[in-house]
């Protein structure tokens, strides 16, 4: 199974596919780096991250709906209730899919006056009838042909529809039939009338999208945030929604990769000038001069290009760039996240009358001051419309108690399983912005229902040991890192962590 942090990036995924202040704020620069070592890459254990049309109610009661559903999918499953099972109702849905995006795909093909080789159309059988050792063979085939030869060109044009089929498929493989339509409905259902879905994580976006292409009720603008310093995704969706919203040019999309460059040199011309001083690059930020040759960490030659490169398993390692001598290179998701996060608050300047929905790969801070909670998701701009409130937090905070127990009610629901990873992690967005809002009680309570769903997820436990030691808590701290060994006795990152919480809060308690 696949972690769902970062595959969303479309040229990224033309080869497949944190917070980290707070220790540095403790001088613990050791704990920095781990946390990061875990963060950035994927992890052996994927984590992940999410349609029903109609007034948004209350987030309990979506709670509760959603509970009232994995109940009837109990149900179904002791044969007391007639009509499809879930299985059926998935498999349906995703023939329907595939002939959905294979019409996209030939759409797109007349528009841009390119041919849809054969190989794409050999893809969408197996995607329908899913057959999917076959479709990810084809796929790889796809990527091989979208790198070099007579077919490149067009590949690249098609490559966005291609792409999405791949991603519900690998959805659909890993995730249980009800899991998936009630996880997908109940992301849909928390979105008001003409919201814009911005999903991140590959289940936070994939399943979505999947649902709401194949439903019959209101069809929602589904955008990934990960992908928005790609071309050939903007092109993507200006097809889909070029009628529906104002779009991100190319120009627009290089200015922002071009201005995180100029900011990020002058970030490390002051690391190396001022050694002594704080730094002012992030932790995991890679970025260096060029040597003299001119060249990258990728060989790339002069020139600033974006390079997305495929990870171990097929996900999105992120960015890179070259540039001449005496220029800068960066790399890694940290900068690829910065330039995406600058390019969603311009997506969003320039749609002032639409409203947005997120659902997090990478914490985007800089959204966070007038972002509000909407069921399992987060609402940015929310302004004075619908505030973060005490009671707000309290609602959401229910919403998660409710979900924890529909996650235990259900024998499809593994400890190791793509929901319980997909539901803990957007349980630790929600208290990542409740911690940002001070409301630090609740933060600390989404935290523990995060680890009380995925007791091994890495997000959770540095975010929640992090809060305790902002508040001075070290005793607390380490226990939580203790207790994370414990779901994870091999994880060497949760066994640093407990290691240097323990000697510093035996440290602080004296003699």
């Amino acid at each position: 199974m696949r972690q769902t942090n970062s595959r969303n990036s479309e040229s990224a995924a033309e080869d497949g596919r944190r917070r980290v202040g707070w220790l540095s704020l403790f001088g613990l620069a050791a704990l920095a780096l781990v946390f990061l070592a875990i963060m950035l890459p994927r992890q052996k254990r994927p984590l992940a991250s999410s349609p029903a049309s109609g007034e948004t109610p209350a987030p309990a009661r979506r709670a509760s709906a959603n509970a009232r559903a994995s109940g009837s999918s109990l149900a179904r499953r002791a044969g007391s209730v007639p009509g499809p099972t879930a299985e059926e109702i998935v498999a349906g849905k995703v023939e329907r899919f595939a002939r959905s995006r294979r019409g996209i795909t030939r759409a797109m093909a007349g528009r841009f006056k390119v041919t849809v080789p054969d190989e794409v159309e050999r893809f969408y059988d197996a995607v329908a009838a899913g057959r999917f050792d076959e479709l990810n063979a084809r796929f790889k085939t796809l990527q091989q042909m979208r790198q070099e030869g007579p077919c490149a060109e067009a590949l690249q044009t098609l490559w966005g529809p291609i792409l999405e089929a791949l991603l519900i498929s690998e959805n659909v493989h890993d995730w249980p039939a009800q899991q998936l339509l009630d996880y997908g409905n109940s992301i849909l259902s928390s979105l008001r009338p003409g919201m814009v879905y911005v999903g991140g994580t590959d289940p936070g976006r994939g399943i979505p999208t999947f649902l709401n292409a194949t439903s019959d009720g209101e069809q929602h603008t589904i955008i990934t945030q990960n992908a928005l310093a790609d071309a050939s995704y903007l092109q993507y969706v200006s097809f889909l929604y070029g009628d529906q919203m104002a779009q991100l040019t190319p120009d627009e999309s290089k200015q922002a990769c071009d201005d995180y460059v100029a900011d990020a040199r002058q970030r490390l011309l002051h690391d190396t000038q001022f050694p002594d001083e704080p730094p002012q690059l992030r932790p995991g930020e890679d970025v260096r001069f060029a040597d003299a040759s001119g060249t990258g960490p990728d060989g790339l030659g002069p020139g600033w290009n974006l390079v997305w490169s495929q990870g171990a398993d097929g996900e999105t390692a992120g960015m890179s760039g070259a540039a001449g001598a005496g220029e800068v290179v960066v790399s890694g998701q940290v900068a690829v996240m910065a330039i995406n996060e600058q390019l969603l608050r311009k997506i969003m300047d320039k749609n002032p009358d639409l409203t947005f929905a997120i659902e997090e790969s990478f914490p985007l801070k800089s959204t966070y001051a007038d972002a509000s909670l909407l069921g399992p998701l987060m609402e940015l701009r929310a302004g004075d419309s619908s505030p973060l409130t005490a009671q707000t937090a309290a609602q959401s905070l229910d919403y998660w108690r409710d979900l924890e127990q529909s996650l235990n009610s259900d024998p499809d629901v593994t400890d190791d399983s793509a929901p319980r990873r997909t539901w803990s992690k957007m349980a630790v967005a929600q208290g990542n912005l409740l911690a940002d809002h001070q409301f630090n009680d609740q933060a600390e309570q989404a935290y523990k229902i995060a680890l009380q769903i995925c007791p091994y997820n890495p997000e959770a436990v540095f975010n929640y040991a992090g809060l305790l030691l902002a508040q001075g808590r070290w005793q607390d701290a380490a226990s939580a890192a203790e207790t994370a060994v414990g779901a994870d006795p091999a994880n060497q990152q949760f066994q640093q962590l407990a290691a240097q919480l323990r000697r510093r809060a035996a440290g602080t308690q004296g003699p």
